[in-house]
């Protein structure tokens, strides 16, 4: 083998262990940013104001839908409060317990280390009355509580996710009511909740300095061994040790010569994962990203996700498609009055909801507007539909002429805009990619 070829192999190597291991990364990443340095009765789990001790099996609950004052995260949905926590199953199994929903949609998603996510409580999957479920690692034998259902979670390190549907802001103390009766305990009943060493700071950043690939290395070797692969892949990974990434090299700093390949490996996947490949739906719109239960051998699939859109639901639950232009690539902006107008008979089909919500192209935010009106969809009491059963919905920064059609008023920025069509629990021809969605194009002023 010449020098030019074991080169090349060495950086496909590496690549490919980048590609397998950066999930573990943003995972940790994620944690330390949203594991709570405080409980709920003050304590906190740290009393160092640069420790990474944090409270895990602890849910944390958001209490306002999100507007336009709240620039934590990009493109963020308008229709629902979350509920998340961090669980560690290496000390046994958890009891999470679920109240009756009375027939409100949520979801509570179940994400393994590696970002598959491998299980739903809730509506589609559980339904909407109380449950009692055990969620327990991939090693765990034992007696199940009584009324319990048993979940495997193919980690020791997991996160839960919730989202809970929001009918506006006079439906908000009834969701916080479900929220509070969300419960994680241990198999008896005892205090779940521990303080765990998260190992990260939230500002860390991923990149390809000497430094950052230093860490890299120490993050992803701690969480190989704390979570390791499927069987099936164990072999995959052991291939990485000799990049220095593995949970036996966990300790052992990397030499310059491995830093300069990962190094390399890391610039060239993070460039490749800033340009995300949507598919194209037709009449401007795009699926940015589409998830299975589990990504399985697609790795670099994965590795997008965990970087661009971690904690997304799978499709069967939900589905995000995005338009910024019209049918013929123009761009949408909120100066010109635009419509969408679905056919009759021809609404999305979701099993749960469908909603429209507006941002700014710009900063990917909410729009900020008089009447405070961020989406409109299937539940919406202002829709008012056509005569011929159609649905017509009016884009702009300015309201349309006649008043009547205002409850139809989805508000633009006087500029760029993009807005995303939420389905939850979308139906066939979504899923198919069957269904006919309609171009936004422009009206008259």
């Amino acid at each position: 083998m010449t020098r030019s070829q074991a080169d090349s192999r060495s950086l496909a190597l590496a690549r490919d262990a980048v590609l397998y291991t950066l999930p573990l990364y943003e995972m940790a990443r994620m944690r330390a940013a949203t594991c709570p340095r405080r409980r709920r009765e003050g304590a906190f789990a740290d009393e160092r104001p640069d420790g990474t001790l944090r409270w895990v099996n602890h849910f944390i609950h958001t209490r306002q839908l999100l507007g336009p004052q709240h620039r934590q995260v990009v493109t963020p949905n308008n229709d629902t409060l979350y509920s998340n926590a961090w669980l560690d199953l290496s000390q046994g199994p958890l009891l999470l317990e679920v109240p009756d929903s009375a027939g409100r949609y949520y979801v509570l998603g179940l994400l393994d280390f590696y970002t598959n996510p491998f299980g739903y409580i809730g509506s589609r999957t559980t339904g909407t009355q109380t449950g009692r479920y055990l969620l327990h690692g991939p090693d765990w034998q034992g007696e199940l509580p009584p009324g319990a259902t048993a979940i495997a979670c193919p980690t020791p390190a997991m996160w839960v996710l919730g989202r809970l549907l929001v009918d506006g802001p006079d439906d908000l103390p009834a969701v916080h009511a479900l929220q509070d009766r969300i419960r994680l305990t241990l198999p008896d009943g005892g205090d779940a909740v521990r303080a765990y060493d998260v190992g990260m700071q939230p500002g860390e950043q991923l990149g390809a300095s000497p430094q950052q690939v230093q860490r890299y290395a120490e993050v992803v070797n701690r969480a190989l061994r704390e979570n390791p692969p499927p069987a099936a892949e164990a072999a995959l990974v052991q291939g990485f040790a000799a990049l220095g990434l593995g949970a036996e090299c966990e300790g052992t700093p990397l030499d310059a010569s491995l830093v300069q390949q990962l190094a390399v490996a890391l610039e060239q996947v993070l460039a490749e994962l800033a340009r995300p490949m949507p598919s194209a739906l037709g009449g401007g719109w795009t699926l940015p990203v589409e998830i299975g239960a589990s990504f399985g051998s697609r790795y670099a699939e994965r590795a997008q996700v965990a970087r661009n859109y971690i904690g997304a639901l799978g499709m069967e639950e939900a589905m995000y498609i995005i338009a910024d232009c019209d049918a013929q690539g123009r761009p949408l902006d909120g100066r010109q009055p635009h419509e969408l107008v679905f056919p009759s008979g021809q609404l999305p089909e979701v099993g749960a909801f469908w909603s429209l919500t507006m941002y700014d192209k710009g900063d990917c935010m909410l729009v900020d507007n008089p009447i405070g009106r961020y989406s409109l969809g299937d539940r919406s009491p202002s829709l008012r539909h056509e005569p011929d059963g159609s649905l017509r919905l009016h884009l702009g920064a300015a309201p349309p002429r006649d008043p009547g059609r205002h409850g139809n008023w989805l508000p633009a920025p006087a500029g760029p805009f993009y807005v995303a069509l939420r389905l939850y629990v979308p139906g066939e021809a979504h899923l198919d990619k069957t269904f006919s969605y309609p171009s936004i194009h422009a009206a008259e002023a």
